[in-house]
């Protein structure tokens, strides 16, 4: 297949730029704990100095693979599937959705809700990021907010986007992991004080596993 075509298949969200896949646990959130398969799509200009997977930024890197091909490996695992990047709204996760949800699966997205919502989720993960803040029509979609915690300032950040998810959505602060020390005794401090929050730890790095 010609270059020009592949780039039209991953434009229409037939084909995406696959960056791994895995069997493992939910690490973070509302559904820690929980079996997954996570579909790891490149791609991402958001440019969060901390990222934990920069490797995932140029989509160039990671091979366009059919739609087809990464429901039918989901499946195989699990009916939980996590779509995550990068940021996976870059492309139509249309196809991809529709797919899923073809087999039965209940399918949820971590995002920094930069992008056009697209596709059919189970569950809304999202992430905001300063450098580019999250479409309105995320904000009342979003199941759960996490907020990465870096630096005092990031508690403002939160409160900022508490404000504008729906009332539904459940509040989660998260210390970024290389700061984690010095950030969980604020976070602690913080949720204790301010009880619609909720700590989210990274238990996934505590396993050891990915």
């Amino acid at each position: 297949m010609k270059e020009n075509e592949i780039n039209e298949l991953v434009a229409a969200g037939e084909m995406l730029p696959l960056m791994e896949e895995f069997y493992t646990i939910q690490g973070e959130g509302f559904h820690k704990g929980t079996a997954a398969y996570f579909v790891r799509i490149g791609g991402c200009d958001v440019g969060c100095h901390w990222c934990d997977v920069k490797e995932s930024w140029n989509a160039k890197l990671h091979p366009p693979t059919e739609v087809d091909k990464i429901v039918e490996n989901a499946v195989k695992y699990s009916k939980t599937v996590v779509v995550t990047g990068g940021e996976p709204l870059t492309w139509d996760m249309t196809k991809l959705t529709s797919g899923l949800k073809a087999k039965g699966a209940k399918i949820h997205i971590e995002t920094s809700g930069a992008y056009p919502l697209t596709g059919t989720w189970d569950w809304i993960c999202l992430s905001p990021k300063k450098i580019k803040l999250p479409t309105e029509e995320v904000y009342k979609k979003a199941n759960e907010l996490k907020v990465i915690i870096f630096n005092k300032h990031d508690f403002k950040f939160a409160e900022e986007q508490a404000a504008r998810v729906n009332e539904d959505c459940i509040l989660y602060l998260q210390p970024e992991w290389s700061n984690r020390e010095k950030m969980i005794p604020l976070i602690v401090d913080y949720v204790m004080q301010n009880p619609k929050w909720k700590v989210s730890l990274q238990t996934h790095k505590y396993l050891n596993i990915p």
